[in-house]
């Protein structure tokens, strides 16, 4: 591979000249210390940092930020970290989700303003992954991913636990009075054992998983526990290898094609990952000029069936994972759906990275003759159409109660999730198991941001009466460590008057599942006379982020991101004057 001379390297337009501003840029660097000879003539790595007190998942990115300083010393470059907002999933509200483009803005900025001419990506909590490698795509300089990954398995009284699973698992038993109140606060601080991002497959683990699988990591680099030593040397790896990625000039662009992304949709359909990564990969893919679609997903979904026995479609955790042998074994026994000549961050193919991996344990690690979820009983994604949406709907069937992957029942709707919450405990509620529960103006422009308040809660008296699925359906989002029958991502959304904000308490809702619908029994003329009637009723913003978010936004079918963002344009250089 022919090795660029330092003269091309985007750094040198800040440093090398012999006039008054690169005078300064040299100036103010050694102002921190440094000697000349440790940052003239060398590549200038960027280390974007999303390390947060606030966020957990991303609590040792510190340490490991350290360790990617050391792989870059090592191989000649001269590495500099710059923090980005962390958008740690549990505390930022209403959602990370309204803050996933506000990073991927981020991150581009940093990289085009400053003399960066490779960056390592630090991140691994849901909307860092896609948010990070968006930004990084679209100025498309050599990047590496270096996933935060998961925490250490954890226990309760004997029992496996797992982030976010088990936290609405043990909820819904609390709230039907199976477990103590004292057995809550227990729990609260057995099930979170260690700095990572969740330890089931959530959307943390397989946003991480489907770019490992894309080539944006180093081999097998999303399995690897948060806190396990290999970690810090995967860091350190990163560190080393982006020098030389520069020295290359391998860019995303070099990397990704639509065959890349397919190789990530085998991933994604194996790990029964989570329903958010159909917004974010159709995002990411418009970043590299890549068409994908949900229909693209869907196809994949019937072809690869769920093969990893984890939390929440199986029963181990992402520990377990990574000892049978990590997302490589898993990759290896599918390896006949995938285009195996794609190249890889690490300078060799998917298959060649492959080629050697061993399955250490064939009951975390399945192979497609004995999946978790077999495909005739239910799949990854499944894509709905109907006059309730248009433009789609999505679900993961193998995480839904089969009885209900054809059902019809009367609807009872919500406009907010407080008066939801209130109503649905309410004893007298005229509510049965076969209800549709709908929560509308929870989309990207409705919430705004599209928060996770798709897994809707059930009635506390059909909790005690042993009922623990529903058909619930909403324009919003679903954590990815949840689980039930729940209709996601409904598109067009209520807040722009698409179908969903014409439904009315007492219509039937028809799911049949087999046939990919999603309807609602209304007539046409009755529909059309609603329609003339509808008046939006979710908050418009008039400042702040929220408000460029609620002008900007695409709809979730779309990837929602920015309209002025979506595309392959050129990113300008800054001038240097």
């Amino acid at each position: 591979m022919t090795k660029r001379e330092l003269s091309e390297l985007r750094s040198q337009r800040w440093f090398a000249a012999d006039d008054m501003r690169a005078f300064a840029h040299r100036q103010r660097t050694q102002q921190m210390g440094m000697r000349r000879e440790e940052f003239m003539g060398r590549p200038v790595i960027g280390i974007i940092n999303t390390w947060s007190e606030m966020s957990p998942c991303h609590a040792h990115l510190r340490d490991r930020a350290e360790a990617v300083k050391r792989g870059v010393w090592q191989m000649g470059g001269y590495p500099v970290e710059l923090p980005a907002i962390s958008v740690g999933e549990v505390m930022v509200k209403p959602t990370t989700m309204l803050y996933r483009n506000f990073l991927a803005m981020e991150c581009e900025e940093l990289l085009r303003c400053h003399p960066i001419d490779g960056a390592v990506l630090l991140g691994g909590c849901d909307k860092s992954t896609p948010a990070l490698l968006m930004g990084a795509f679209s100025m498309d300089i050599p990047v590496i991913f270096c996933p935060a990954g998961p925490m250490s398995n954890g226990q309760w009284r004997g029992i496996k636990t797992g982030a976010g699973t088990h936290t609405k698992k043990y909820w819904d038993e609390l709230r039907a009075g199976n477990i103590t109140r004292e057995d809550w606060v227990d729990l609260e601080s057995r099930m979170t054992r260690s700095p990572g991002t969740c330890n089931t497959i959530g959307t943390a683990s397989t946003m991480t998983s489907i770019v490992d699988a894309m080539g944006m990591t180093l081999s097998g680099a999303s399995s690897i526990p948060a806190v396990d030593s290999g970690h810090s040397r995967m860091a350190s790896a990163c560190g080393a290898r982006i020098v030389d990625m520069v020295w290359e000039d391998l860019k995303p662009s070099k990397i990704l094609d639509r065959d890349s992304f397919l190789n990530g949709l085998v991933a994604y359909m194996a790990l029964g990952g989570s329903t958010n990564a159909a917004v974010h990969l159709i995002a990411m893919a418009k970043r590299v000029g890549v068409s994908l679609t949900l229909d693209d997903m869907a196809e994949m979904a019937g072809k690869v069936p769920v093969v990893a026995n984890v939390f929440p479609s199986g029963e181990y955790l992402m520990e377990d994972f990574y000892f049978a042998g990590g997302v490589n074994a898993m990759l290896k026994k599918l390896s006949r759906h995938l285009k195996l000549d794609r190249p890889t961050v690490n300078g060799r193919t998917l298959g060649e990275n492959i080629a050697d991996a061993d399955c250490w344990n064939d009951e975390v690690i399945r192979g497609e003759d004995n999946p978790v979820v077999p495909l005739a009983r239910g799949k990854t994604l499944e894509v709905l159409r109907g006059n309730l949406a248009p433009n789609g709907a999505v679900m993961k069937s193998s995480a839904a109660n089969p009885k209900f992957l054809k059902h019809v029942g009367p609807a009872i709707v919500f406009d907010d999730p407080r008066t939801m919450n209130r109503t649905l405990d309410d004893p007298d509620l005229d509510i049965t198991e076969d209800t549709v529960i709908v929560l509308r103006n929870a989309g990207p422009v409705g919430a705004p941001g599209m928060p996770e308040w798709g897994n809707l809660p059930i009635p506390k008296k059909l909790l005690k009466q042993g009922v623990r699925d529903m058909v619930r359906i909403c324009d919003g989002r679903m954590s990815g460590t949840h689980y039930g029958t729940c209709i996601l991502h409904v598109s067009p959304e209520a807040a722009v008057g698409g179908p969903l904000a014409l439904v009315r308490t007492g219509d039937l809702i028809e799911l049949d599942v087999a046939a990919a619908t999603i309807n609602m029994r209304v007539s046409e003329e009755e529909l059309a006379r609603r329609r003339a009637e509808w008046k939006p009723t979710a908050p418009i913003y008039e400042r702040s982020f929220a408000a460029l978010y609620q002008r900007h936004v695409s709809q979730a079918h779309e990837g929602c991101d920015f309209d002025f963002l979506t595309g392959t344009q050129p990113v300008p250089e800054p001038p240097i004057y």
